[in-house]
């Protein structure tokens, strides 16, 4: 949700956004600041996330910018006059009359004042650099130089097989197969949250992830001693589908421009949700949909609701570190390199870039080296 106190520089406008051709994009000058990025990074096909998280780092750095409101009059001097209030104006100052300087001033109150991590100044500073480079058209440059925020290198937390075990039989009943799935496919919190129907390939025991992390599609598996109970559950949410329908539903959101092309497609079966919520949504399928979005929705369980069921598993379970649903997926990575697979093909099932990323995880493995023996096991 975009905050009340946001920077309102320029009228909305009610036109309609037209289709624009391929290439350096010029947003609509009669909008405002937040529909102008919003309508760049939808043309970029960001996503909602990375357009909510990049809109909420410009606010901070405006907000760190916005001149100081001018102190109350004070009493009068004797000469009926009250003296001025020092310096000039205040309020929001808009993003076009700030630059490279703010920019660097503002990631130095991040990393001295705020003490945040570097991931998090490196994602202000992508946030204003798009800002400036694709919404205003005024690229930085050679930013001056700014206190960077220090990195220390850090190992994922991890948990063993005996652990793993521990906290998935622990998990609340409705949250058991999510989490247990999370963990048997290696998949990131909102890849198994986004997956849909036709995604799920119980014959083949395959997944595939779409639009994963920065736009790669990747395979990934479905564990044997799951397909029986994913079965089962596919068969009550087609159950809970079939209700929907006869119900008339809206549907399911689609990226893109697919429900336009499709247009009978959020209500077909193959495009439902894996693990959809529990209950419809009237109203617009998302806050930003055009009008003609409105009806009755059915979205995916929330991010927050596995959080909480894995949070409360650690603690029923007694767990004494710290772990997330994405601890699961860094457990998925080390167990599997310390049974023997092969790294490049664990690299493929989580689908990183680098070969390095996946390396990480040969530091917290049970047996970090191949044929060596640990000092105090050699004593007699």
């Amino acid at each position: 949700m975009i905050s009340e106190n946001a920077p309102r520089f320029l009228s909305a406008s009610s036109e309609q956004k037209r289709q624009r051709p391929l290439g350096r994009l010029q947003p609509n000058r009669k909008a405002s600041l937040r529909q102008q990025v919003q309508e760049v990074m939808r043309f970029f096909h960001y996503s909602q996330r990375t357009e909510d998280t990049y809109w909420q780092w410009i606010v901070r750095y405006l907000r760190f910018h916005r001149r100081p409101s001018p102190p109350a009059p004070r009493p009068s001097d004797g000469r009926g006059e009250s003296p001025a209030p020092a310096g000039g104006g205040h309020g929001w100052r808009h993003p076009r009359d700030l630059g490279a300087a703010e920019v660097s001033a503002y990631l130095t109150h991040l990393a001295t004042a705020g003490r945040v991590s570097a991931a998090t100044q490196n994602q202000a500073l992508n946030a204003l650099v798009f800002l400036y480079a694709e919404v205003l058209h005024q690229p930085l440059g050679e930013l001056a130089e700014f206190a960077r925020a220090q990195r220390p290198p850090r190992m994922p937390e991890v948990l063993s097989r005996a652990e793993v075990a521990r906290v998935l039989a622990a998990v609340e009943p409705d949250y058991a197969l999510p989490l247990r799935l999370l963990y048997g496919g290696g998949l990131r919190l909102m890849e198994l949250l986004r997956l849909r129907i036709k995604d799920v390939d119980l014959e083949r025991g395959q997944i595939v992830v779409r639009d994963g992390k920065g736009f790669q599609d990747r395979v990934t598996m479905v564990p044997e001693r799951l397909k029986a109970e994913l079965g089962v559950h596919l068969g009550q949410v087609r159950t809970q589908w079939e209700a929907d329908v006869k119900a008339g539903y809206t549907g399911v959101w689609l990226p893109d421009a697919l429900a336009r092309k499709y247009p009978n497609a959020p209500k077909e079966w193959p495009w439902q949700w894996v693990f959809p919520g529990w209950s419809l949504t009237k109203g617009r399928v998302r806050p930003d949909a055009p009008a003609h979005g409105l009806g009755q929705w059915r979205h995916h369980l929330l991010p927050e609701n596995l959080q909480r069921a894995m949070k409360g598993a650690c603690a029923r379970a007694r767990l004494n570190k710290r772990a997330t649903p994405h601890t699961l997926r860094h457990s998925f990575a080390t167990h599997l390199l310390e049974g023997g697979t092969d790294i490049r093909t664990v690299q493929d099932l989580l689908g990183h870039k680098d070969v390095a990323t996946t390396q990480l995880y040969t530091h917290v493995m049970a047996k970090p080296g191949i044929g060596v023996r640990r000092p105090l096991d050699e004593m007699g």
